[in-house]
Parts: C-alpha cells; structure tokens; sequence
C-alpha cells in the first residue's frame, strides 16, 4: 500500500505546482543558494541544470514560429539571470572556503571546466574567458540590447496607427467585432513584449558586467585567503585559486553566452510566423547566382599557389552543384493537375435560352497584376475581405448583399480596376499591388517617398509607399492599408450609396417570407390584400435612398398596414413609414445622445417652400434654391467643425422636398420633419437658415 500513496502524493505535488507553486519555490530555492551554503555535489547538479535550461531556451526560440508565441520569455529570462548569478554566489563561497583542499573543492563541473576546457593552464583560462566576455558583452549583448532598444521604439510610436488601421477594418465590414477585439489584443501584446524585451536586454548586460566583477573578486580574495588563512604561497594560491575562478566563471560566462544569442535571435526576428530554418535554407541558399559566384570565386583563390587548395576547391565544387542543382530546379516547368480522364470534345448544340446568361447584380473586373489579390492560392486576401464586407452590410442595411462576381479583364491597364452594378460601372481605381497605401485625412506633412493618388472610395490625399515605410508612415499619423483593403473598401462605399439598386423584388419577397415565419398575420394581412407587392419594394427603395435601414421591417410593415388603406402613393407611405420610425432615425443619426442639435428655417423661407410645394408640381425658383444650398452647406461644415451631425428641421410637406435637393450635393445633411423627432427627445436649436 506503499507504493500507490507514495504515487497519490507525487501527483499531489505536481498538481500544487502547476496550479501556481512552482513560480515562488523556485524563486525562494534561488534566494536560499545566496544565503546557505551548498556542497559541491548541489553545484554540480546545478550548474549542469544552468547549461541544459539556456540550451532548451536557445533551442525553444529557434523553433518558435513567431517572437509572440514565447511571450514569457522575459520573465524566463530574469529567472535564468537570476539563477546564474545566484549560482555565482553559491560558488564564490564555495572557493573561497575550501579552494585550498585542491581543484575539486568547489565540484567536479568547475573542475572539468579548468582542467578540460582551458587544459589547467590559469593563462589560457585568462584569454578564453576575456575572448567569451568580450564576445557576449560587446557584441551578441550589446547588438541585441540595441535591437530590443529601436524595435520598442518603433513598436510603440505605430501602435496608435495600428490601432486606427484595425477601427478602420472594423468601419469597413472587413473584420468582425471579434476579429478586432483579437488584433487589438495582438497588437497590445506585441507593445508590451518588445518593451519587456528592451528592458530584459539589461539585464543580460548587467550578468555579463556581474560575471567580470565576480572574477577580479575571487581572484584577489582567494589570493589573500590562500596565502594569509591557510599558509600557502603566492605562487600556490595564484595557481589554486585562479583556476577555480576561471572555471567557475567559464561554467556561468557559457549558459550566458547561450541566452544571450538566443535574445538576440528573438529580437531580430519579423513579426510574421516563419519557420526559422526553412526561411534560412531558402532565402540564404535558394539563389543560384549567389552561389554560383561564390564557388567561382571560392575556385579562383583554391588554385592559387600557397593556400589550402583541398579545402578551397571542395568547396567550390560543393557550392557549384547546388548552383546547379538549383538552376536546373528553377527551368522545370511546374506540374500539371492530373485528369482522370481526357475531355471529350462536347457535340454541337443548338442555341436556348439556356444560353443567354444572366447579368451580375456586383461585379467587380480586375487586370491582370490583380489576379494575385483574387486568387486564395497565391495569398489573395480580396475574396475574403469582400464576404467580410457583404456580411457587415447585410446586418447594417437590413437585406442580403448580393455576392460580387470577380473576373479579369485583359483589356484593362495592369493594376486597373472596375466596380458594376447590374452590368453597368460605378466606379474604378487603379492599384500598386506591390504597395501599401497611406491616407492622410488631416492633411499632415509627411516625408515619406512614395506616389502621390487618391484614396479611390473618398477621395483622401494618399500615398502608394513602400511596405518597408509602413512603420515609418504609422508613427506619422497615417493609416496604411493593403490593396485587398483599399478595393473592399471602394466596393463597401459604392454598395452603401447604391443599396436602393440592389433590392427589388425578389429580394423583398424574401424579406417577407422571413418575417412571414414569426408574423404570419401581419405578412397576410399586408400583401397582396392591402398593398400590391411592387409599393412595399418602392417604399423600401425609398427609405434606402434617404439612408434609412430597413432592419426594423416589423414596424415598416405596421405603418404600411395601418396607412394602406388610405393611399398606395409610394412617396406618401414613405413618410408615413419614417414617422413610425422616427425614434430609430434619430438614433442612427445622434445614437444616444440626450440632446439633437438641429437648423430650422427662417419663417419667409420656410413660406415660401411651403407654397411652392403646395401647388401642383410648382417649382421651386433656381436662385433661392442656390442661395439656400449655399446656406445649408455653410451650416454643414460648421457642425463637421465641431464634431455634431447637420439635421435640419421642417415641416412634414416639404421635406421630401429638401431631401431631394440636398440628396446628391449635401449628403451629409440629414432632413427630419417635426413629426418624426419622438416627443421626449430634447432639440438645441443651433440656428436658422434664410
């Protein structure tokens, strides 16, 4: 019965320390090793532990796909620091206490490490470990600190960039709340790992200046001890006591000298996943022409006279069969998909109407250096930030967004490209593929090079950089997005502007059909007993004409339902409609602020539209209509300047009127009737327009 609780107890501990016990024992274990002596045989165990724990951290960071996936590398790092150097007062003490017993007072490790490493001669032990201290201090630690330094740097300069380029992504449709909520949290973790990092670096510097002290001490201490405590002589206590240092100072200058490297090999990495060796194998070892002059120049020096031809020329011949090898690699053509079974020629068929193929309602036609931004094969992220985009706008609109049909089209410029709407074109850009663009909404002065455009959804200074300058142009204040982004976006844009297009009939009828599943009196009752399915897609066309969602298609319906029966007037059910949605207009417009800042018309204006309007199509005169379009704007830009929506207020009758004035030339400006703000919404009157 021994055994199985022995066996219970073991699981035990190992559960205690998982769950959050390991952390502080080790830490209390390493403040102990300072403070209570150890026998030589716990300095083995110990320094042999040392050496294999900085193997496994250089091994772990080569393997890593990405610097994030070993997020707990700094504190591991202070750890191993702290570790070593408790180590370093463990065997100081050990020395200077019993390095007169011989070269194994202090432990077989240290004693290797002298006797093996710098073969017992305390001069050769001098210059090995000067030649290690000045190869982890000045250069691996040094180089490192200083990459850990700028990378921080740059890091946090771009994280508000970064931060505007996700909300922008999220504006877009091209990412879903969760998808931001995760680049959020990637980008707030790599600020925080590169900062650690830069402060981690320190502490490798100060082990290595640590490690320089802690020798020049032994040494002098054992020296005096050697020869005042236990009557030995200079030369015997030099001899004794310099052999212990150097080796113990080998035994810790080596594990941090592995850490070291391995900092430095994290903190030079890119910030995408990679695999290590492979991208070495390829990017250093994959161009044939760097090989195939190096084996020639490698073949020139071999047959000069006086050097080591052998191991010249070996190397050349090696270095020229990989060219080779490489070259031949690189003229095969790449394999053919495999066919079952040939195609046979299809027979002549008469034409049908099976024939004539239906146009697109979206199409989207590219050039041919675009056709990488489509294909999913070679990377082409366009396919998925366009679904990303028909998905946002389905749940912002209130109906399906149809799919966009993406195609080539040779006819066009390389980077050139075409949005459609039921065949016809809406819009067109020309992209960089091989670029990022940079927009610039404030109008800052940047000093980046790169090609002056336009950003082709809205029209903002932009420019085509380099991705090299994306950090550069981040820390600026600009936002930089790829050229699948800059593509969705347009076509989100132009869908937004042309919604009303998208939905017909057949789109309604399944809106319909829908809500008919959880409102089957409702749907019944409506069509087609009281209106003829063609007003309902009319009145809907209208509302998405005057940026109104139909997402609430519930209240549509009850207001069609209950003024039905009075008009079948498309414009008249309109307005009925935006009354029973009056408090969820004013939400989309203000969201949930307490009061709506609002412009009324001056008294003679508000008159004169109203008897304009009051006749039977009577126009309204061209010069008051510029003057007050003038106005309007001049109102417009006074509340973008202060950060509040432009609403004017009006009568119910003439503010068909007005929204179809200012539809096309203002359409940031948004026209209510005074029967559609809710009666406990509160109004700031900001002023009038005459």
């Amino acid at each position: 019965m021994a055994a199985p609780a022995t066996a219970s107890r073991g699981k035990a501990l190992m559960l205690m320390l998982r769950q959050g016990l390991g952390a502080p024992l080790i830490v209390l274990v390493m403040m102990a090793m300072i403070v209570v002596p150890l026998p030589p045989l716990a300095l083995d165990v110990l320094f042999s532990f040392n050496i294999a724990i900085s193997l496994v951290i250089l091994l772990a960071v080569l393997y890593v796909q990405r610097p994030l996936e070993f997020s707990i590398f700094p504190s591991v790092l202070l750890m191993v620091t702290l570790l070593r150097l408790a180590l370093n007062v463990a065997s100081t003490r050990v020395v200077l206490l019993h390095g007169h017993e011989g070269p194994d007072a202090a432990g077989k490790v240290i004693e290797s490490f002298a006797a093996f490493v710098i073969g017992g001669n305390f001069a050769v032990g001098f210059v090995v470990f000067a030649i290690l201290t000045i190869i982890n201090f000045v250069v691996v630690t040094k180089g490192a600190g200083r990459v850990s330094e700028v990378s921080a740097r740059f890091i946090l300069d771009s994280l508000p960039g970064k931060q505007m380029a996700i909300d922008a992504d999220l504006n877009a449709g091209l990412l879903s709340r969760e998808e931001a909520m995760r680049r959020r949290e990637e980008v707030r973790e790599e600020s925080d790992f590169y900062g650690s990092m830069d402060g981690a670096s320190k502490f490798i510097r100060g082990d290595a200046i640590a490690g320089i002290l802690i020798l020049f001490i032994n040494l002098i201490g054992g020296f005096a001890i050697g020869m005042a405590q236990h009557g030995l002589s200079a030369g015997e206590a030099a001899e004794i006591y310099t052999l212990l240092t150097i080796g113990d100072g080998l035994v810790a200058q080596i594990p941090g000298l592995l850490v070291s490297t391995a900092v430095a090999i994290l903190v030079t990495r890119v910030s995408r996943s990679q695999d290590m060796s492979g991208t070495v194998m390829t990017q250093l070892f994959g161009q044939y022409k760097a090989l195939a002059i190096a084996a020639t120049l490698l073949g020139v020096v071999g047959l000069v006279p006086g050097m080591p031809n052998f191991a010249f020329l070996t190397l050349a011949a090696v270095l020229g069969y990989a060219a080779w090898v490489l070259y031949r690699r690189s003229l095969a053509p790449p394999p053919a998909p495999v066919a079952d079974e040939a195609p046979k020629p299809a027979a002549p068929t008469e034409l049908s109407w099976d024939d004539l193929s239906p146009v697109d309602s979206l199409g989207l036609e590219v050039g041919y250096r675009l056709i990488p931004l489509v294909d999913r094969a070679q990377g082409g992220e366009l396919m998925a930030r366009i679904k990303g985009v028909r998905r946002k706008l389905t749940q912002e609109l209130g109906f399906l967004i149809p799919p966009v049909h993406i195609r080539d089209n040779l006819e066009f410029s390389p980077g050139a490209y075409r949005i459609l709407l039921h065949g016809v074109p809406i819009g067109a850009g020309d992209i960089l593929p091989d670029r990022e663009l940079a927009l610039n909404p404030g109008r800052l002065p940047v000093n980046i090079d790169g090609v002056p455009t336009r950003d082709p959804a809205f029209g903002l200074d932009a420019l085509w950089i380099s991705p090299l300058n994306r950090r550069q142009a981040e820390a600026l204040g600009l936002t930089v997005v790829d050229p699948a982004t800059v593509m969705a976006t347009h076509v989100s844009h132009l869908v937004r502007q042309h919604a009303p297009d998208l939905l017909g009939h057949e789109e309604v009828q399944q809106l319909l059909t829908a809500l008919g599943r959880s409102h089957p009196k409702l749907v019944e009752d409506l069509t087609p007993r009281t209106l003829p399915l063609s007003v309902i897609v009319r009145v809907l066309q209208n509302l998405l004409t005057e940026k109104v969602p139909i997402r609430q298609l519930r209240r549509i319906c009850e207001a069609l339902l209950e003024h039905g029966p009075n008009t079948q007037d498309a414009a008249q059910l309109t307005a009925a409609v935006r009354a029973g949605l009056g408090r969820f207009i004013v939400q989309e417009i203000n969201g949930l602020a307490p009061e709506l800042p609002v412009y009324t018309l001056a008294p003679p204006l508000e008159r004169v539209l109203q008897e304009s309007v009051s006749g039977n199509g009577a126009a309204l005169e061209p010069g008051l209509a510029e003057r007050m379009h003038q106005s309007l704007l001049e109102c417009v830009k006074r509340q973008e300047a202060v950060g509040e929506p432009a609403v004017l207020l009006v009568p119910g009758p003439v503010r068909s009127l007005i929204a179809k004035l200012t539809r096309t030339g203002i359409p940031e400006l948004h026209v209510l009737a005074y029967h559609e703000v809710p009666d406990d919404k509160k109004l700031k009157l900001v002023g009038n327009v005459g």
